[in-house]
């Protein structure tokens, strides 16, 4: 389980909390570190020296330059937030986090990317948008300012909590009795949607609400950040995704014809409209 979950950091700008960040997730067994955009050099004395060990995973760490780059395989994206800015968001705390861990990895394909933000400002509204949910780690409010590593540290924690819990319920399972065959198997569990497909399927879904005038990209008031907000929320599987893009392009073919036959049946829709002004039709 702990191998698919994967740290994210944002435009890291100290190379210490890097190796910080590296020596905190060794020590609850987390591996898979990725950084967006770093703001300084990722290797150096001081992340080695602070990785105290653990400089392998600075070594190793993915670097790329978007969000969506780092988490397009993960079916669940987490950000490590306050609050959002312009639109609640759902929030989750860390230990509701580590409680969702082994459902929400509970196929072979799923991947979780935990979301840090930059040392000065954190994460951005639409890096916050681009995530299922918040954690919020509730600290002192009189003195709630977290070294970067040390959040890494309290989540990365309550993802080994969950381990444990999950190795421990494992083994009680194994030594009772296996269920006779009679029992009724459970459905098998169908893969989430992965990030790169959602964000493909928001986009497919804007095109289509300005195909039909229902989204104009000039007033958007939030409509695609409120709908991202649902979708997410929703936890959409792979087929159940697949079917809303059928839809869509379904919506989009109609729409398209029907644009034709208007186009087509301008003359006689103009003196409906003349009609219904009280004027005159045109005599042909």
């Amino acid at each position: 389980m702990l191998e698919r979950i994967r740290i994210v950091l944002i435009g890291t700008s100290h190379p210490g909390n890097i190796g910080a960040t590296a020596r905190a997730m060794h020590n609850m067994g987390l591996a898979d570190l990725a950084l967006v955009a770093p703001r300084c050099e990722v290797i150096t004395a001081d992340s080695v020296s602070r990785a105290s060990g653990a400089d392998a995973l600075v070594h190793d760490a993915r670097v790329v330059d978007s969000l969506e780059q780092a988490v397009t395989d993960c079916t669940l994206v987490v950000g490590a937030s306050a609050r959002s800015r312009t639109l609640p968001w759902p929030m989750i705390t860390p230990r509701e986090l580590g409680e969702r861990l082994p459902a929400e990895l509970a196929t072979p394909e799923a991947r979780i990317a935990l979301v840090f933000g930059r040392e000065d400002s954190g994460l951005s509204n639409a890096e916050l948008q681009r995530c299922h949910a918040h954690v919020h780690i509730p600290t002192n409010p009189d003195f709630s300012s977290l070294n970067l590593a040390a959040a890494v540290q309290v989540l990365a924690y309550e993802c080994r909590l969950a381990w444990l819990a999950q190795a421990q319920t494992q083994t009680q399972n194994q030594n009772q009795t296996q269920p006779g065959p009679a029992q009724d198997e459970e459905e098998e569990a169908q893969p989430l949607a992965s990030h790169e497909e959602l964000e493909h399927y928001f986009a497919h879904l804007e095109r289509a609400l300005i195909t039909i005038g229902f989204h104009d990209p000039a007033k958007p008031r939030q409509l695609m950040a409120r709908l991202r907000r649902v979708t997410l929320r929703s936890r959409p599987e792979r087929m159940e995704l697949n079917i809303l893009r059928g839809i869509l392009s379904a919506t989009e073919k109609a729409a398209g014809g029907q644009a034709l036959g208007a186009r087509a049946n301008e003359p006689e829709l103009q003196r409906e409209h003349d009609t219904h002004q009280g004027q005159k039709p045109a005599q042909d």
